[in-house]
């Protein structure tokens, strides 16, 4: 068509000179954007973070105190119980002394002098006697000791307490003196002596017993 426009040619608009396309090498697609360092869209949290609540310190002293003072109450109710039983139902045995062996030990010789073989057996029973069911064996053996120690002495009296051995509080091996005199003198007045002899002393029941004596100097009755 004749005009005042020129020819047109290429896909350009008209009077724009067509625009050098990239090379062919560099065909392809467009590369990838960094990812933005603030995404768009609200955060996650809205301002700042709250400050951390503060909890309360456990107040474990107080805890242990109180355990403590429970565990001390129930071991005291406990102990006052068993002092209470022990002392209404089981009394605690009287514990050997001195004196309460030489008391022991005089009162078996007296029985020994007078023949009494209850006593003696009672004595040599050593806390048995109650519980035995035949004793006739026993107060034999207590009349033979007896006449032995008549036919041997005619008074004993202990004098002194010269060594305790405990085995426990309420059990000992005592050495003792004792003056005696000889049995048979009647017309004149025999003339005392001191032996030594040792007696095995038992406390049970709260009485003291001499479960055996023996004279040093002689044998055992």
């Amino acid at each position: 068509m004749a005009g005042p426009y020129p020819p047109h040619h290429g896909a350009g608009p008209v009077g724009v000179p067509p625009q050098p396309g990239p090379p062919p090498h560099l065909v392809g697609p467009p590369p990838a954007e960094p990812y933005p360092d603030n995404p768009v869209g609200p955060p996650m949290y809205p301002g700042m973070l709250p400050p951390p609540v503060p909890y309360p310190r456990r107040r474990w002293w107080r805890t242990a105190l109180g355990v403590f003072a429970a565990l001390v109450a129930v071991t005291a109710a406990v102990g006052a119980t068993v002092f209470v039983m022990r002392s209404e139902e089981d009394p605690e045995p009287r514990r050997l002394t001195s004196a309460s062996a030489q008391t022991a030990i005089q009162n078996y010789l007296n029985a020994l002098q007078r023949g009494d073989s209850e006593t003696i057996a009672r004595h040599t029973l050593c806390g048995l006697f109650d519980s035995v069911k035949e004793k006739r064996s026993d107060l034999a053996l207590a009349n033979l000791s007896s006449d032995a120690f008549r036919k041997q002495f005619g008074t004993a009296e202990v004098t002194s307490i010269d060594k305790m051995v405990f085995s426990s509080p309420y059990q000992a091996q005592v050495l003792f003196s004792m003056n005696v005199t000889p049995a048979g003198g009647r017309t004149r007045p025999a003339p005392k002596s001191e032996e030594q002899a040792v007696a095995q002393i038992l406390v049970q029941d709260n009485e003291v017993l001499v479960c055996s004596y023996l004279l040093r100097a002689a044998g055992q009755y």
